[in-house]
C-alpha cells in the first residue's frame, strides 16, 4: 500500500523546534513533505503575499523528509505547496507544533490555524497542533504518542470537507495528561490595550499588550479541557456564515 503523503507546515518558521518534532512524528506515520516559511510568522491569519514576490528553497535538515522554506505566509505555504512542490495532492495537511496555544478566540488569529483552514478550503484533511507552552525548549515528546494518535484517526475517519481540527495540548507530562476532549470554541477574548512609549528622539511608540479574558466555564469548552488537563479538538470550519440567523434576517429585510 502506497505511504499517505503528509503536508506539514507552521507558522514559527521552517527551523523551529515545533515543526521539527512533528516532522518527526510524522515520518514514522508516511510520506512528508514540508513547506514552511523561512521566518517567523506568528499572528499573520489567514494573511496571503499580493503586493511583493516569494521565493523558495530546498534545504537539507536531518530525516527522511523533503524541507522548502518558503518567503511567504503559512496560507502561502500550502498554496504553493500545492500548485508547484506536491507531485499530487497530499492525504492529510498538519500545521505546527506551535509555540503556544491557539484555543478559543485564537484561532482567528493564529497562523498555525490558518494554514490548516486553508487546507479545508481545498478540499483536504487538515489539523492544527498546538502546545500550551511558548519557551523554545518545549518538551515536544510529550505529545507525540496522542499527536500521531489524532492523524491515524483522521486519516482513518475522515472530515466532511471543509472542516478540520485545532488541537491544543496541555504543557504537562505524558502521564499526566487525562487524554483527549472533543470540544467547543470557548466564549473568550484578549482586553488589550496600547502602552505608549517615547523613543530617544522623543518620538511615540507602542506595544500591544493586554490580558486573555476566559468568559466561558462550560464543561464542553476548550479552555476547561485544557484546564483540567485534557487535549482539547474542535472541529473547525471556513464557512463564516450565522446559518442560525438566516431566517430571522429574511424577515427584516423582506420584499414588500
Amino acid at each position: 500500500m502506497q505511504k499517505p503523503l503528509i503536508l506539514v507546515t507552521n507558522d514559527d518558521g521552517i527551523t523551529a523546534p515545533g515543526i521539527r518534532k512533528l516532522v518527526e512524528f510524522m515520518n514514522e506515520l508516511g510520506e512528508v513533505v514540508v513547506v514552511a516559511p523561512n521566518s517567523p510568522q506568528s499572528g499573520k491569519g489567514h494573511a496571503i503575499t499580493i503586493n511583493s514576490t516569494l521565493t523558495f528553497e530546498a534545504i537539507s535538515l536531518e530525516g527522511p523528509q523533503s524541507d522548502y522554506a518558503l518567503s511567504g505566509t503559512p496560507v502561502d505555504c500550502v498554496k504553493f505547496a500545492l500548485d508547484k512542490i506536491l507531485k499530487r495532492r497530499p492525504d492529510i495537511v498538519v500545521s505546527g507544533i506551535n509555540h503556544g496555544a491557539n484555543s478559543s478566540i485564537n484561532v482567528i488569529y493564529s497562523g498555525t490555524m490558518s494554514a490548516a483552514v486553508e487546507a479545508g478550503v481545498e478540499g483536504l484533511q487538515a489539523i492544527g497542533f498546538s502546545l500550551l507552552d511558548f519557551s523554545w525548549e518545549a518538551d515536544f515528546d510529550q505529545a507525540k504518542p496522542f499527536i500521531q494518535q489524532i492523524v491515524r484517526k483522521t486519516l482513518d475517519n475522515p472530515m466532511p470537507k471543509g472542516v478540520v481540527l485545532n488541537v491544543n495540548i496541555p504543557k504537562l507530562s505524558q502521564s499526566e495528561i487525562k487524554g483527549i476532549k472533543v470540544c467547543r470554541q470557548a466564549q473568550a477574548k484578549w482586553e488589550e490595550s496600547f502602552d505608549e512609549r517615547i523613543n530617544p528622539h522623543g518620538k511615540k511608540y507602542y506595544w500591544l499588550t493586554g490580558y486573555f479574558n476566559n468568559m466561558d466555564s462550560g464543561s464542553d469548552a476548550d479552555e476547561t479541557a485544557l484546564s483540567e488537563g485534557y487535549i482539547s479538538v474542535v472541529p473547525v470550519k471556513f464557512d463564516l456564515t450565522a446559518h442560525e440567523h438566516l431566517e430571522h434576517l429574511r424577515g427584516v429585510f423582506h420584499e414588500e
